[in-house]
């Protein structure tokens, strides 16, 4: 039963993901989401599973500071890129507009 509700959950994040992607306004990257978590423009940081410690550790410091939820991305870069719809891998994203999308009333 839970690794059914894993698949369900991952399905929901990607679903809300896409549907940020297209109505919503997000930027892709380590340093440009290290730029809007500075500026004060990042809803949500989300941060895929196998990105490195160090990094990690940096983008939650400063989405502390900013007051900024994160959230962890249970799979690895390559499916991060994938649900963005990207043929790229991409490590880390923020949310700076949600659009259509409720993805920030479910992950705070």
């Amino acid at each position: 039963m839970p690794p059914r509700k894993s698949k369900k959950t991952s399905d929901t994040i990607n679903s809300r993901l896409a549907l940020v992607i297209k109505s919503g306004k997000v930027t892709l990257g380590f340093k440009s989401t290290l730029k809007s978590l500075r500026s004060g423009k990042a809803k949500l940081v989300i941060i895929a599973g196998n990105c490195p410690p160090l990094r990690k550790s940096e983008l939650e410091y400063y989405a502390m500071l900013a007051k900024c939820p994160v959230h962890h991305f249970s799979g690895t870069n390559i499916d991060l890129g994938t649900a963005c719809g990207k043929l790229f891998r991409c490590g880390t994203m923020v949310v700076l507009d949600p659009g259509d999308s409720d993805i920030l009333s479910q992950e705070t």
